[in-house]
């Protein structure tokens, strides 16, 4: 099968020409712009492709909140993003009109872990967890091999976890909950609670990592006891620390204080990994949801 996709990102989109193997033969990165601006050359780029040969299906991982629901009458939109120029965005709409082939729609964190659970951490498991720290903090979950789904999709990166103000007087950064996990973890504040420029400029020995690694690992024992995952894979750019890692699973066994003994408890350097795609989850994650599209 031929097959395009797309990772939707709030700094940039990433768009793949390929296979269901997860063999790449085109890619374009661009700057998220507007709407207009983004999907036309997003568009573009398509198309060329399509003329060429035709592309049998179009899988997005969408920055969000979204709606991935496909009879909801919001299905395809952007919703209650920061990012006001793309709030209420049609982003299946507008792409659809241009290049009428099956798409499918979903949050960027989702579709990096079906790439991890095609071709990396997470191949031949069935309750996965993929975790991005970055610009923002965003989850995919998978349960009995399908993504998680509700009213609409997991947001676990906006956690509500306990915060020492008197250690951390920091307010948090989150524009909706303040100090919530994305707030008190995410990239950006990090710069501002620390006033660097990137997360780079703090050296491992610095009391930051100690602090990261605790909000993180509050995560992933509130991740551990909620859904029993076999695997909690981490991916984004706070994660290129490769110290931090071992930090978490140290902060992840002092906070769960020998409750529940199992496989993934007992041994949580296998359990909770950096993920193996690395910056191309989501890439070939897009490409790994157009191929189920297509067979649909």
């Amino acid at each position: 099968m031929r097959l395009a996709g797309i990772e939707a990102g709030g700094t940039k989109f990433i768009c793949v020409i390929g296979n269901e193997q997860g063999e790449v033969e085109d890619r374009l990165e661009i700057p998220t712009e507007t709407p207009d601006i983004t999907l036309a050359r997003i568009t573009d780029f398509l198309l060329q492709h399509h003329r060429q040969k035709p592309l049998e299906a179009l899988g997005i991982g969408c920055f969000g909140p979204i709606d991935p629901l496909p009879h909801s009458p919001h299905y395809g939109c952007v919703t209650s993003t920061p990012k006001l120029a793309w709030k209420n965005c049609n982003v299946v709409k507008m792409i659809h009109a241009a290049l009428p082939i099956p798409i499918g729609f979903d949050t960027d964190v989702n579709v990096a872990l079906l790439g991890e659970m095609h071709w990396g951490h997470a191949a031949g498991l069935t309750d996965v967890i993929y975790l991005t720290v970055g610009t923002g903090i965003g989850g995919g979950v998978a349960v009995n091999g399908q993504l998680l789904h509700g009213v609409m999709h997991a947001e676990i990166g906006h956690l509500l976890i306990p915060h020492d103000r008197i250690k951390d007087p920091y307010a948090g950064c989150c524009p909706y909950h303040g100090d919530c996990l994305e707030g008190l973890a995410s990239g950006p504040s990090l710069k501002a609670r620390w006033q660097v420029n990137s997360a780079l400029e703090l050296p491992e020995d610095h009391v930051a990592w100690d602090l990261e690694a605790e909000y993180l690992g509050l995560a992933m024992v509130n991740y551990l006891l909620c859904f029993s995952p076999q695997k909690i894979i981490l991916g984004g750019g706070v994660m290129k620390q490769q110290h931090l890692l071992a930090k978490i699973h140290q902060k992840t066994r002092q906070l769960m204080k020998g409750y529940l003994k199992n496989q993934s408890i007992d041994h949580l350097e296998e359990t909770i990994v950096l993920a193996k795609l690395g910056q191309d989850a989501g890439a070939l994650g897009s490409l790994a949801f157009a191929a189920e599209c297509a067979r649909r």
